[in-house]
């Protein structure tokens, strides 16, 4: 088969951030389809992601191996997109529509969850905006920044669980429907981390509300702070105490941490410091 080509090469990097390392196998449906779009086998697919891991410096910390087959390209290629990952996931997805002869719009409702179509964004904070449906504006300028925004956010979301492996950084509930990617330093204060995975955290509806409204913190060194507004809102809701001393249990531990995109330490930092401020 021939050579790996740019567009293939970015489809396979964007593939790599939007899957858990551990579930890069044959039998995985993110690889099976972007393997028939790009036109190459499910093994070359998975292959190529698995030399991605060789980069990525947060798998080597964690002693995680990616495979030893790296090409030129696949560093060039990983160079370019690092710390620019709206522009990755932008230019993956026009890729993909490209091939797929799809106009860009068209190819996005296909490839975002059938529960997601009419919502670029959904999330129960004051941190990031709520968006209107993209298929019920004219077209224009306005849809195009609309369908960019959905495109980044949904990128966002699904790099920060895959990361995490679906688990709640906090209470290690795991399930893809209970679990929130949320933003360290929000939405509106800094356009230039809006969709950098190193500003996320994966968290519970609950913690995620709770980190937000800052009624828990996380220090930069990754240890969890339970405010005391929140277990006295904890001993009041439940008599026997119970959700007391599970939130007081939660005290002073460390986050699980994530196998890609570890949290960065200054935006923990920035966000720390709202949370004394208000504590």
């Amino acid at each position: 088969m021939s050579n790996w080509n740019r567009e293939e090469t970015i489809v396979a990097l964007y593939v790599y951030c939007l899957i858990p390392f551990n579930k890069a196998n044959n039998s995985n449906s993110e690889i099976i389809e972007k393997a028939s779009i790009i036109n190459r086998s499910i093994n070359s697919l998975k292959m190529k992601v698995g030399n991605f891991g060789s980069l990525d410096p947060s798998l080597a910390k964690l002693g995680i191996k990616g495979l030893t087959g790296t090409s030129h390209l696949d560093r060039e290629i990983w160079n370019e997109y690092q710390n620019h990952w709206d522009k990755l996931a932008i230019d993956a997805e026009a890729i993909i529509a490209k091939l797929r002869n799809m106009d860009f719009d068209e190819s996005i409702i296909q490839s975002l969850p059938q529960n997601n179509h009419n919502a670029i964004y959904k999330s129960n904070t004051t941190t990031t905006p709520q968006f209107e449906s993209t298929l019920n504006i004219p077209t224009g300028t306005e849809k195009e920044r609309l369908v960019r925004l959905r495109v980044n956010q949904n990128f966002f979301r699904r790099m920060v669980l895959a990361s995490y492996e679906e688990k709640c950084c906090v209470s290690g509930l795991c399930h893809p429907n209970l679990v929130e990617a949320s933003h360290i330093v929000d939405w509106a204060s800094n356009e230039s981390e809006r969709t950098n995975p190193c500003n996320g955290l994966c968290l519970s509806g609950t913690f995620h509300k709770a980190y937000d409204t800052n009624m828990i913190g996380i220090t930069p060194d990754y240890t969890i702070q339970i405010s005391d507004r929140m277990l006295f809102s904890a001993n009041q809701i439940s008599k026997q105490g119970k959700l007391f001393e599970y939130f007081k249990s939660l005290n002073g531990k460390k986050i699980l941490e994530p196998n890609r995109f570890l949290p960065n330490k200054e935006l923990l930092e920035q966000h720390y410091q709202h949370y004394k401020q208000e504590n």
